[in-house]
């Protein structure tokens, strides 16, 4: 297969390093200098330093349209904020190789028209809107770019309401470390992907502050509910969340120390400002531009997510993270 990476952030790094041991894969950014920098070095020292990138993987600038004809599945590895544009520029090419994102989160709230929802979208809700034409789908679960860069094992989730769509995503990167899951329910991922992080910033809050093993598992299953509630709500499957892109990629994000949506909690809670750990951090944390979006979302289907609401509280400053803490345990008892 011929591959195309457009973004070359940590993960599309990670995912080109493996499929390039099969695959022909081109890695694309849209920086000038980046590439230049990694053709040079043979190394994304910017995003995933240590780790040689292979002299298959071509590198390049060039523009996306000159890419396609040769290409059988393009990967958008970039961020929520990124995906609109490059959507709308494939949806201009004449490709009829499907496409892929990776980015995990909701786009940010804009009002657009008067007849198009102000509210943040899910990935493929931006894809419905402007490139609706083309077959895509979501690849996602728990997964760390470091890891899967340096080859250790892991299972990720191909979402497309095509089967043809899923099929390339396991052609593509199934076999050696790496195990390929497929799954028809777009929406079911894409939640996962986006809440998950919400709660892994909730779940660094409680381990900033210290608050032990047993306060961390009861957010991570309280987390897992309300995400839960939030999907069935907008369509999705309940067996959905007991999978990869559900409860394994809120396990790992929640609890492991490379999570940046993790450390960003853990930032707050030891008293640092949301800019000074942006700033510190260093790479982007999708959690703290989908928290209100999960929340405004949530409000609008009458579902109730306590957790996401204390997580938007502390990001705009108006409670800190012990007095966030203090108001979820004093809510009223209910049924599990």
């Amino acid at each position: 297969m011929n591959l195309l990476i457009a973004g070359a952030g940590a993960w599309g790094t990670a995912l080109a390093i493996q499929a390039s041991q099969r695959h022909t894969v081109t890695l694309w950014a849209r920086q000038i200098d980046h590439v230049q920098d990694m053709v040079h070095q043979r190394i994304n020292h910017r995003y995933l330093p240590g780790i040689a990138l292979p002299d298959s993987i071509a590198l390049s600038n060039a523009p996306l349209h000159q890419l396609l004809p040769s290409t059988n599945l393009v990967l958008l590895a970039v961020p929520m904020a990124s995906l609109r544009g490059l959507l709308t520029d494939l949806a201009t090419c004449a490709s009829h190789a499907p496409v892929v994102w990776l980015c995990k989160g909701f786009e940010a709230t804009q009002s657009l028209s008067a007849d198009v929802p102000s509210h943040g979208l899910l990935a493929h809700e931006v894809q419905q809107q402007v490139a609706s034409h083309l077959h895509a789908g979501v690849l996602s679960g728990p997964s760390f770019a470091q890891e899967v860069a340096s080859g250790l094992p892991a299972a990720l989730v191909a979402a497309s309401q095509h089967a043809h769509v899923r099929d390339a995503l396991v052609q593509a990167f199934h076999g050696g470390s790496l195990r390929i899951y497929g799954n028809d329910d777009v929406v079911g991922v894409e939640i996962g992907g986006a809440v998950k992080n919400v709660m892994a910033i909730a779940t660094g809050l409680c381990d900033g502050l210290q608050l032990g093993m047993n306060a961390r598992a009861a957010l991570v299953t309280r987390g897992l509910a309300e995400m839960t509630r939030l999907g069935m709500a907008m369509g999705a499957r309940a067996d959905t969340f007991m999978g990869l892109s559900g409860l394994g990629d809120l396990v790992l994000t929640a609890t492991g120390d490379l999570s940046r949506n993790r450390q960003v909690g853990m930032g707050l809670a030891q008293g640092q400002s949301l800019p000074e750990v942006l700033q510190a951090l260093g790479h982007v944390a999708e959690g703290v531009y989908s928290a209100r979006t999960v929340v405004q979302r949530a409000h609008g289907l009458g579902v109730e997510m306590p957790i996401a609401q204390a997580v938007v509280s502390v990001l705009e400053g108006k409670v800190n993270a012990r007095d966030a803490v203090a108001a979820l345990m004093g809510r009223g008892a209910k049924g599990e």
